[in-house]
């Protein structure tokens, strides 16, 4: 039906006879000669149907209408001086029809294919118009070549490839599992698994020694712009490793996807400790495609007239006062400030102290009437601010003040335009706490999971245990992460002991891999890469529902084919279930 793709189409096809296939653009009707915009995957090239040249072709172009399926043939020629269209990569040339073909008809659609302006709601309900933009082929065009990378460069670093059971055994995660009902044992469940964590394990354990799959992961979990229900992770397990020889493969990996689309990523990638980026970018996946260092100046305030200050210096362990200092920060406005303010408040912060500094150092803000000469003097020397700057003072509970700050950071460098869109920042994060535990809550959780090697077993005070466990980040955004996970018996039934599993729930919960840890299992170690996170970034959207051809809604809906919707009365009967209504508020 075709011998070329539109945009392929250039001036060393002059003169050539061609045949195209491809939907209506736009129509254009000028004094008799009719101008069609052909589209196809390629890109848009322009149909010239002229009475003149092929009357039959004329009268079947007076008919067509937008996004009718069009089957042309004709001549391709130079469009000629001052009718060049720059905007098109066919701009020079166009084709003159001599055959023309209306192969299927088209309804009205519901907006212009390709308006950046139509609500997503009404693009997700037809996603296969949404679906038919140049941008959008060129989106997952680079997302095929993705996969396509990745399986070559693990296939020959020695990876197998493996698919494990997408119907599995519910064990916690972290998230909420989607549970599926089984027919044949009424009453009992199978789970879609959260991630392939225990079966590529137990291929650890059958000797596969390097295993990969790029697996659908499924989490009944709050959806935002970066997560959805079901997703796709490059994942990743390999065996007699350390942490040094994963996170080299993974930035193998990396640059090889990266270099498909034209991007050199450079290794090895800069590792930063977990405390160093919480107390510096108040975040465990800091954004370092800019500067804006959270400073310790709590030493500073011990003494200080400023009571509230004060007090929270008294406590140094639990209690946190950072400054932000802001180069050029005293352009901001007091609307601006005051902004930045009702931001913080929504993530705990009690309010937000300020200073400008003038010219010759000097202090300018609410606070600093309060302030000594001295304080004033190793403030200035602390944060290393320079005239014209600013800096922010977050002061209370070391979580709460280094989250807010945090996040404080990244809303200044966007409303001051800090940030280069066209940098791709890499770090690893390394060395994270093997536990974590809830502010008002006695029970103790493994950060990760509790299959993670710790580093210091043998410490006294848990909350000082590290585990050989790293993450990716990029611009912000957590790619994946991984570790070496337990492959001792004497070291797992220790982390379970604090995490406060008896040996009878662990039997429960995790059986089958304790198990087969008894029978020879070699050191392993892994990681996992969000694959619809890394094409986001990588085709610079905003939103993970742009790389994914048919997403849900961030309420876990899809739009297209209204799921989740009831099912006959019939097929529940079958799996042994009854409904029970919510009761109505």
């Amino acid at each position: 039906m075709r011998t070329v793709y539109c945009a392929q189409l250039s001036e060393k096809d002059v003169g050539k006879e061609v045949r195209l296939a491809g939907w209506a653009n736009s129509y254009r009707d000028h004094g008799g000669v009719i101008f069609i915009d052909l589209r196809d995957k390629s890109g848009i090239v322009q149909l010239v149907c002229d009475p003149a040249d092929s009357p039959e072709a004329h009268k079947v172009a007076e008919r067509v209408r937008d996004e009718y399926v069009l089957l042309a043939k004709g001549k391709v020629r130079l469009r000629g001086e001052g009718l060049e269209n720059p905007r098109l990569k066919t701009g020079k040339i166009e084709v003159v029809v001599d055959e023309l073909v209306i192969e299927n008809e088209s309804a009205p659609t519901p907006f212009v294919i390709g308006d950046s302006n139509v609500g997503e709601e009404i693009r997700l309900k037809y996603r296969y118009l949404d679906l038919r933009t140049q941008k959008a082929y060129e989106t997952f065009k680079i997302r095929s070549k993705a996969a396509i990378a990745a399986r070559k460069y693990l296939d020959e670093h020695g990876f197998l490839e493996v698919e494990t059971p997408i119907l599995t055994k519910s064990t916690p995660e972290g998230a909420r599992d989607y549970l599926v009902p089984s027919r044949l044992y009424p009453g009992e469940f199978y789970a879609l698994p959260q991630s392939p964590q225990l079966f590529k394990q137990l291929l650890m354990v059958a000797g596969f020694d390097r295993y990969f799959q790029i697996a659908k992961c499924f989490r009944d979990e709050d959806l935002r712009a970066d997560r959805q229900p079901e997703f796709t992770q490059i994942d990743v397990e390999m065996s007699f490793c350390k942490e040094d020889d994963v996170m080299e493969v993974a930035e193998g990996l990396i640059k090889a996807i990266f270099a498909e689309a034209g991007i050199e990523v450079k290794t090895p990638i800069r590792r930063m400790p977990y405390k160093e980026a919480m107390e510096k970018y108040g975040s465990d996946k800091p954004d370092l495609r800019y500067g804006l260092e959270l400073v310790d100046v709590i030493d500073i305030f011990e003494n200080t007239e400023l009571k509230v200050f004060r007090d929270i210096a008294q406590f140094k362990k639990l209690n946190r006062i950072k400054a932000l200092p802001v180069p050029g920060g005293e352009k901001l406005t007091r609307k601006e400030i005051d902004s930045l303010t009702d931001f913080v408040a929504k993530f705990g912060a009690k309010g937000l102290a300020w200073v400008k500094v003038k010219a010759g150092g000097e202090l300018q803000g609410p606070i600093v009437k309060f302030l000594s000469d001295e304080e004033k003097r190793a403030l200035v020397e602390r944060t290393g601010v320079e005239e014209g700057d600013l800096i922010f003072f977050g002061a209370g509970p070391k979580k709460t003040v280094l989250d807010y700050m945090g996040r404080l950071r990244q809303e200044v460098a966007k409303l001051m335009n800090m940030i280069d869109e066209d940098a791709y920042e890499f770090v690893w994060i390394v060395d994270f706490p093997m536990f974590e535990i809830e502010e008002g809550e006695v029970k103790i959780k493994a950060l990760h999971h509790p299959f993670t090697m710790p580093k210091n077993i043998d410490t006294e005070d848990i909350e000082e245990m590290t585990s050989e466990a790293y993450d990716i980040v990029l611009n912000g955004v957590e790619l994946g992460g991984g570790s070496i996970r337990i492959h001792k018996a004497s070291i797992q039934k220790k982390i379970f002991e604090i995490l406060g599993i008896s040996d009878e729930e662990a039997k429960e919960k995790f059986g089958f891999l304790l198990d087969a840890l008894q029978y020879g299992a070699p050191p392993h170690g892994g990681f996992a890469i969000g694959f619809d996170r890394l094409v986001m970034l990588l085709t610079k959207h905003d939103n993970i529902r742009d790389v994914i051809a048919f997403p849900k809604t961030q309420k876990a809906q899809c739009l297209l084919t209204h799921a989740p919707s009831p099912v006959d009365p019939e097929q529940l009967r079958e799996l042994h279930i009854r409904i029970k209504e919510p009761k109505k508020a």
